[in-house]
C-alpha cells in the first residue's frame, strides 16, 4: 500500500526542518526510499510546493495521506478537483 507522507530533509541537527511529501510504500521508514517526490513543506516559512496532477494520481490509485499531509492537502483544496467517490480516507 502506498502512503503519501513527509520526509525529513535538510540540515542535521536543525530543529526547524524542511520536509518533502513523498509517495512512498507504508513498509518504508520514514527517511527510506520513496516512490515520487510530490511537493515541499517548510514549516517555518509556512510554505508548501504541491504538484497537483502527481498528487490526484496517487490519490485516485488508492494512496492514502497520512494526517498531516491530509491537512496540507486540504488548506490547498487538492480534494476538491478529485471525484466525490473517492474521498474515503482513514
Amino acid at each position: 500500500m502506498v502512503k503519501l507522507r513527509l520526509k525529513r530533509c535538510g540540515r542535521k541537527q536543525r530543529a526547524t526542518a524542511v520536509y518533502r511529501i513523498v509517495a512512498i510504500d507504508v513498509r518504508s521508514r520514514r527517511e527510506g526510499k520513496d516512490l515520487r517526490k510530490v511537493g515541499f513543506y517548510d514549516p517555518m516559512t509556512n510554505r508548501t510546493y504541491l504538484n497537483v496532477p502527481l498528487i490526484l494520481y496517487f490519490l485516485e490509485k488508492g494512496a492514502q495521506p497520512t494526517g498531516t499531509v491530509q491537512n496540507l492537502l486540504k488548506k490547498a483544496e487538492v480534494f476538491k478537483e478529485l471525484p466525490s467517490n473517492q474521498m474515503k480516507f482513514n
